[in-house]
């Protein structure tokens, strides 16, 4: 797995312009002169970054309204109020904990009866504030992954700043101290995972020619207890062109399953089982996604028709199979869920005696249990709310016990278990961090460019004037098939609702809201039509009376971050505020730059000249015109990013700079992609953002 020199009339749908998207790529210059922003930590390219940060915090922060937004939101991020995230692993409830006290956090777990209780007693297993300070790093919790079923021993990884790197140490849980001489991994963008006690399945940067050419292991390996990690048993070794190699293992009651997956690109995967005899290649579409295994059934979900034995199975279905039959050439296929056009799966887990699925229907989440009846699959639903957003927390492999939560814009998070009782029990929620009294969520539809059906959700004041000048502010993202779904924002509902603002979700083209297809739609050179879905959006908006592009802003992160740079170089008159994170936006040089060689398939080759034909009218660093009036855009990215490089938006802001186009632009100097490292990072620039938006949309 992310925009003014002159003051906009407010327009009305029937004066908005017929735009032609199509341009003359035969000018596009290709020479960058600012190729020395891409040096990351380099010591010109940092003071040219601290130097734009002194200019726009000295603006931003110098604002009434800063202050009190930073101070409502880190109250919030400290808060003692939050509940605790659970995940099951064995007998305990593990938690990662960060609050005012612990600015990094505590590593901790309890029992399910003291989970249950309103004050758990937690037993502290790694103090990372402490620990921080005794080695002198900036460490950022990057997670842990523990050997089954004892849970015993864990491989704890440690990131420097909250980039996607980390280091890899073995801790022992009795203890409750790192393991001297244990298996420990150096910095990289590696994974391990426990094969036994003694044994470590391991990806990571074993030395020159080892990582791929988007950033990631491209050989995993054996690595044996004693014995050093130059001399581990490869037991596959992938091409520098793919996108990653990585090992792993599938723990059922039944039985342990090795694998291997290889993916040659982002879409694509090849997933093999390990054995004492090797490794035993999985027949199944390229581009289907192995979701668990139940009882040896093995349970795909397919991104693309699959015809096996004279039948065809239809994109977006969930199907199974037993693995042994299928390794043999034989097996018959099982439908789980089968799709339909308003419908898509959007999460699958086991427990041990069923399977759980979590689909969305027009955007609204809806959760059944699927048991394994005399070979075929049994559906029931879970009582569940069903009118915003259901995520599985956490599920036990051993036993039938699993959480789930519930949110929507207005409801804070509830937290269910589960698997205990006859129907699942609301068990913790989060406490109402603004008033939602005053304010109502519609879902709407629009036409597209195209004709195609697109939905998006309003929160807003019940009692909202039609004016045309209520500030308003559209999130989306569009694309990797990655669904926005209605989530409860204590910071949306404190720094943008109650200070009169509109909140707007676009579910448009390149996500996953309507399944595989919905995604597909709007890869490579079928962007556009994510783009003019937006637009659709926006002037849906705009033909309401909600708003008008003098009091319109828009915000993307990462791939939204693209999403929103093209959209504010193609239609600069529609908006008056433009939000750019960690953002995609220099198109000919994005497959150079850290992992970006990962997301060709999403977005085309720049080195194709064929693709390059077409790509380049969707890179915003190249569409930029001195002549152009633009929207003053804020753009916020962080130095230890190491997924998304800084660079676009260093470069896109120096050029806009040598322009004369206005803008803001805040890096942090830490943070990782999520562009914050702890709570008062992730407050602060949560203020920045709401500042800008309210004095530039009001």
């Amino acid at each position: 797995m992310s925009r003014t020199l002159a003051s906009l009339l407010a327009l009305t749908l029937g004066s908005l312009p017929v735009i032609n998207h199509a341009m003359d790529t035969s000018t596009v210059n290709t020479d960058d002169p600012y190729l020395w922003l891409e040096d990351i930590e380099g010591e010109k390219a940092l003071d040219w970054a601290r130097a734009q940060n002194e200019k726009s915090l000295a603006e931003l922060e110098a604002r009434p309204e800063f202050q009190p937004l930073f101070e409502k939101n880190l109250a919030v991020y400290d808060s003692q109020d939050r509940y605790p995230s659970p995940s099951i692993r064995g007998e305990h409830i593990y938690n990662f904990w960060r609050d005012a006290e612990h600015e990094r956090g505590l590593w901790r777990r309890t029992t399910f009866d003291e989970y249950r209780k309103a004050e758990p007693a937690w037993e502290i297993l790694i103090d990372l504030d402490a620990l921080a300070e005794a080695e002198g790093e900036n460490w950022v919790w990057a997670g842990s992954s523990c050997l089954q079923p004892g849970y015993e021993r864990c491989l704890v990884s440690l990131s420097r700043g909250g980039a996607d790197a980390s280091v890899t140490r073995e801790f022992d849980l009795p203890s409750k101290t790192f393991v001297d001489d244990g298996f420990q991994l150096p910095e990289a963008k590696g994974f391990a995972s426990f094969m036994d006690r003694d044994t470590v399945m391991v990806s990571t940067d074993f030395g020159p020619g080892s990582m791929t050419e988007s950033g990631y292991p491209r050989i995993a390996k054996l690595w044996r207890r004693g014995t050093p990690l130059e001399q581990a048993e490869v037991i596959h070794e992938g091409q520098a062109s793919d996108i990653g190699v990585w090992a792993y293992q599938v723990h059922t009651p039944e039985r342990v399953y090795p694998m291997v997956q290889v993916a040659p690109t982002f879409f694509s995967q090849k997933t093999y089982l390990f054995g004492d005899d090797g490794l035993k290649a999985i027949p199944i579409p390229a581009d289907a996604n192995i979701e668990t295994i139940f009882r040896n059934q093995l349970l795909v979900s397919l991104k693309s028709d699959w015809t096996r034995d004279g039948k065809t199975w239809s994109q977006g279905a969930l199907v199974s199979i037993d693995l042994d039959d299928l390794l043999a050439g034989e097996g018959t296929v099982q439908p789980v869920v089968l799709p339909d056009a308003r419908s898509a799966i959007d999460g699958v887990a086991r427990i041990r005696d069923r399977v759980l699925v979590n689909r969305m229907t027009d955007v609204r989440s809806r959760l059944t249990e699927h048991r394994l009846v005399d070979g075929q699959w049994k559906e029931r639903d879970v009582d569940a709310p069903t009118m915003g957003q259901i995520n599985i927390v956490s599920t036990s492999d051993d036993s039938n016990h699993w959480f789930f939560s519930y949110t929507d814009f207005l409801t804070p998070t509830s937290l269910f278990e589960a698997g205990t009782a006859e129907a699942p029990v609301r068990l913790k929620e989060l406490p109402a961090f603004f008033n939602a009294d005053p304010f109502e969520v519609s879902q709407h539809f629009t036409r597209s460019a195209d004709g195609t059906r697109v939905p998006y959700f309003m929160v807003a004041r019940k009692d909202l004037d039609l004016n045309a000048s209520n500030p308003t502010l559209i999130w989306a993202y569009g694309g990797f098939e990655v669904s926005q779904t209605p989530n409860y924002s204590a910071t949306i509902g404190m720094d943008w609702l109650e200070q009169g603002g509109v909140y707007v979700v676009a579910n448009i083209r390149g996500g996953g809201e309507y399944g595989p297809a919905w995604h597909q739609a709007a890869q490579r050179e079928n962007r556009q039509k994510s783009y003019d879905d937006f637009y659709a959006v926006a002037e849906d908006l705009i033909a309401r009376k909600v708003t008008s592009p003098a009091h319109l802003g828009i915000r993307g992160g990462s791939g939204g971050g693209l999403l929103v740079g093209m959209l504010f170089t193609q239609r600069p008159e529609l908006f008056n505020a433009v939000v750019c994170q960690v953002p995609l936006l220099d198109m000919w040089r994005f497959d150079k730059l850290l992992a970006g060689a990962s997301w060709v398939e999403e977005y085309g080759d720049p080195d194709n000249p064929d693709d390059w034909a077409w790509l380049q009218n969707y890179s915003p660093y190249h569409n930029l015109d001195a002549d152009k009036d633009y929207p003053r855009v804020f753009f916020t990215t962080s130095t230890r990013d190491d997924r998304v490089h800084p660079a676009h938006a260093r470069k896109m802001v120096a050029k806009m700079n040598d322009m004369g186009l206005p803008n803001l632009y805040y890096e942090n100097i830490e943070g990782g992609h999520g562009g914050a490292a702890n709570n008062r990072q992730s407050a602060r620039v949560q203020a920045l953002i709401y500042t800008y938006l309210l004095h530039e949309l009001r």
